[in-house]
Order: C-alpha cells, then structure tokens, then sequence
C-alpha cells in the first residue's frame, strides 16, 4: 500500500493539487461492490488520486466473515472494496462514474461469471452528500445507457477486511488474475455494454 501514496502524492503535485503532506481529515472514503474485488481493486488503483484500496466485506449481518461463508451465501455479506482518495484530486462523483462503466449494474444476480448474492452490485454511502451524489449519477448512467440499472445504494455499514491472500491479489498473482479476469469474461461484457465509455482499468472516459 505504501507505494501508493507516494505515487498520489507525486500525482497531485504534477496537478497542482495536495502534497504528501495531505492529511487524514482531508482524505474521504468510497466502497463499491462490484463482483470480484481483485478487479474492482485493480481497476481502482489505476486512478490518479486513489491513494488506498482494501478488499473485503460488509452489508450483511455475520461479523467477521471469511471468504468461503461469504461466498457460500447466507451472510448478506458481498464483496466489496473500501476506497481513500484525496478529493483534491479525484472527486467522489469521478469515481462514482468510473464504478458504473466498470460493472454490468443490469445485472441482479452477480457479475459476470460470479454468481450469487456476494458478486452483487451496491453502492455503500458514508453520508446523504454521498447518497444525493450516488442516486444522481446511477440516473445519469441509467440514462445513457438506455437499460434499468439494479445497483442498490445502501448506507455504509460495518466493513471487514478480507483475508491477506486477498489484497493486492493482482499484483501478486498477475498471470492467475489475468487469467481470471479473461475467462469469467469481465472486460468483454462491460465493453460490450458500455463501448467506447467502458472502464477497464485505465481512467475512465468523463
């Protein structure tokens, strides 16, 4: 994680923006559930002005969740990767935008080629600025894509890490996640849906 919030810190001096001096109290928090959260993690560490990304669990009822309880149902748990970023760089409704050409959010019953309630899509709110910014833009890309979009935005419950195997999984394993990510047919399907506005890990169109 480390190397991360030098490369934010060397971002946001190119921009003009925070120094490596950016305090916590300035940071703010976005989590988004949107199928495997390898790649959602991966997806989002592409972004200038993301500083941290943390894979995990949270909207269900089960404290404390491992990985295979998740996966097997029953928790309420899905997977969900928690976001700081610095909003002197990257704005919440950037990320917002970036989520929804990420994920197929027609889709109830997981992504792609994960199946179930722990592939779900959802947007957690920390707060009603977040919640109005959230329901604004979910409009706005419902309207441009042409198609009813079933992501729930739900308010931010309890979050847990999920196991150390799990963070960073594509930049440990990158042949087994490029592999994955390939053969349960994420880019494919996103790009098909969203064309030339899909965001597959390089910042997203605007």
């Amino acid at each position: 994680m480390t190397k991360r919030w030098f490369l934010a810190a060397a971002t946001a001096i190119a921009l003009g923006g925070a120094t490596a001096s950016t305090s916590a109290q300035e940071l703010e928090t976005a989590t988004f559930a949107g199928g495997c959260f390898w790649c959602v993690e991966s997806d989002f560490d592409a972004i200038p002005g993301v500083l941290e990304t943390v894979s995990g669990y949270t909207g269900g009822i089960q404290p404390n969740p491992t990985y295979k309880e998740v996966t097997a149902g029953g928790t309420g748990h899905r997977e969900v990767v928690q976001i700081t970023f610095d909003p002197s760089i990257v704005s919440y409704n950037d990320l917002l935008t970036a989520f929804w050409h990420s994920v197929d959010p027609t889709d109830a019953g997981g992504q792609f080629c994960d199946r179930g309630e722990s592939y779900e899509t959802a947007v957690f709110v920390e707060d009603e600025r977040q919640r109005a910014l959230a329901e604004e833009s979910r409009a706005i890309a419902e309207a441009s894509l042409g198609q009813t979009i079933v992501t729930p935005i739900e308010p931010a419950a309890p979050f847990f890490p999920a196991e150390d195997y799990h963070q960073d999984y594509y930049e440990k394993n990158p042949l087994r996640y490029k592999f994955y990510r390939w053969s349960c047919g994420r880019n494919q399907r996103v790009e098909e849906l969203w064309g030339d506005r899909a965001y597959t890990g390089i910042p997203a169109h605007g």
